[in-house]
């Protein structure tokens, strides 16, 4: 194995021994990016000279035994929808010009920075981070690692594909609809949507009780030890939570076994491609045989798609709206439909999807009190072909359409977890979700670690 093929943790380990140094570990990732990403394009800025002055600044604290965070020195990227002090941060727009001040960090960035993590540059998203796949006027297309063929998925897609071509052990996406966990799952690494307000946010995103960051990694621990960092309360996102009481690298050891799981195949109404079922139907039963109780349950609810367009196309109408005059020609076509389609609903109308979320939530809330966690697929069908925003051939029209196990919790603004589950016949990765009651976190994060550990999992 590479340094450049070692999970954050494994290269914290090799630091403190100093069998490697945080210049080496980022001069192998700065090379994995000049290696690879002509073909994936994962990031949209790299700045070497700076991560190298990072890299140099953490190796000095290694060697003299005073590292400032779990993760010091550790490669990583963030997605181009956090502010970042110094750099651009277009979102993926031609519409945000990249001339104006910079000079502000969002929560996210300035607790990475205070944790001393190298942060290498900025990954790729599709335009605001509004649909399932990651392309875009300003910056193309983003690929699969796996199969460079395919799609890496979205929005957080530039950050799946980097962390899994070994382009920095560790990245930080966005999610308002599954836009961590979908190119998780199609990338073959580890992606948490948090419970909504775990990670603090600023500025305030149109998506309002949709959105939430996410940690994103090639391991459980390593998605852990990022979210202990990226969770540090943060006066400017007024609906924070309360800071966690314990660490979330402890949480993962916490033992579930004996606990009652909901295994969903289909959450009553999802057609499902048999591959992907089949493999997500072995890693569950894995989990039972290791001590998680399974049981097959549904949780009860219809397609909250209806409800859940309001939400996502009255938010993006928001943020387009403070767009120049001409954005309407420049956007993405697909987003330009969502434009005109969130433009047409009144503030009842937003209420309704708001209260079809609540009830949505007192469901799940209710379901919980007799399954500890619910397991679904992540997606009910494997990655397809790059550049296209619905599978091709599949008679679909919106990307929410092949997204249906992600989306309603963002609603429910619960935690929910991909992880790796298998690989289908033609080498294209699988993922499993794991979703918990609101606050249950660390909770996740448990049952993901003992997914891992009785189904190893290697990206490549």
């Amino acid at each position: 194995m590479s340094h450049r093929e070692l999970t954050a943790s494994e290269l914290v380990a090799a630091y403190a021994t100093g069998e490697l140094s945080p210049v080496e570990a980022t001069e192998d990732a700065l090379q994995a990016i000049e290696d690879r990403d002509g073909d994936l394009n994962a990031f949209c800025l790299v700045d070497a000279d700076r991560a190298l002055e990072q890299a140099k600044a953490a190796e000095i604290r290694w060697r003299d035994g005073n590292p400032i965070g779990w993760l010091d020195g550790v490669p990583s990227s963030i997605k181009d929808m956090f502010l970042t002090a110094g750099w651009p941060t277009r979102r993926g727009s031609t519409s945000i010009p990249a001339d104006q001040p910079w000079d502000v960090d969002s929560p996210v960035m300035a607790r990475m920075r205070e944790a001393g993590l190298v942060v290498l540059g900025k990954t790729t998203t599709p335009e605001i981070a509004w649909k399932g796949v990651t392309d875009s006027e300003l910056v193309g297309i983003t690929r699969n690692p796996v199969n460079p063929a395919m799609t890496a998925g979205g929005s957080s897609g530039g950050s799946a594909a980097a962390v899994a071509a070994d382009m920095g052990a560790l990245s930080v996406g966005t999610d308002g609809g599954g836009s961590v966990r979908i190119p998780a799952s199609f990338c073959g690494i580890v992606g948490l949507k948090p419970t909504h307000g775990r990670i603090p946010l600023f500025p305030a995103s149109p998506f309002g009780p949709l959105s939430h960051a996410g940690p994103m990694a090639r391991s459980v621990d390593d998605t852990a030890l990022l979210l202990d960092v990226i969770a540090t309360a943060d006066p400017r996102d007024p609906a924070a939570l309360a800071p966690p009481v314990s660490t979330f690298r402890e949480a993962v050891r916490r033992d579930v076994r004996g606990l009652i799981a909901a295994f969903s195949p289909t959450l009553g109404y999802v057609d499902v491609d048999p591959e992907v079922a089949a493999i997500v139907a072995a890693a569950v039963k894995s989990l039972d045989d290791a001590g998680l109780q399974i049981e097959q349950a549904d949780p009860g609810f219809e397609d909250p798609k209806p409800a859940f367009d309001v939400l996502w196309s009255t938010g993006a109408a928001k943020m387009l709206d403070s767009f120049p005059p001409g954005s309407e020609d420049r956007v993405d076509p697909g987003l330009r439909r969502v434009w005109e389609q969130g433009k047409t609903y009144s503030a009842s109308d937003y209420l309704d999807a708001t209260a079809a979320r609540a009830a949505l939530g007192i469901r799940m809330g209710e379901f919980h009190t007799r399954y500890d966690v619910l397991i679904t697929p992540t997606i009910p069908i494997p990655p397809f072909e790059a550049g296209h925003d619905v599978p091709p051939g599949s008679g679909l029209s919106e990307w929410p359409e092949w997204t249906p196990f992600t989306y309603p919790f963002n609603m429910t603004q619960q935690p929910a977890i991909s992880v790796p589950a298998g690989r289908t016949a033609s080498g294209l990765p699988v993922g499993l979700q794991i979703v918990g009651p609101r606050h249950s976190d660390d909770l996740v994060l448990a049952v993901a670690k003992l997914l891992e550990e009785v189904r190893p999992w290697v990206v490549r």
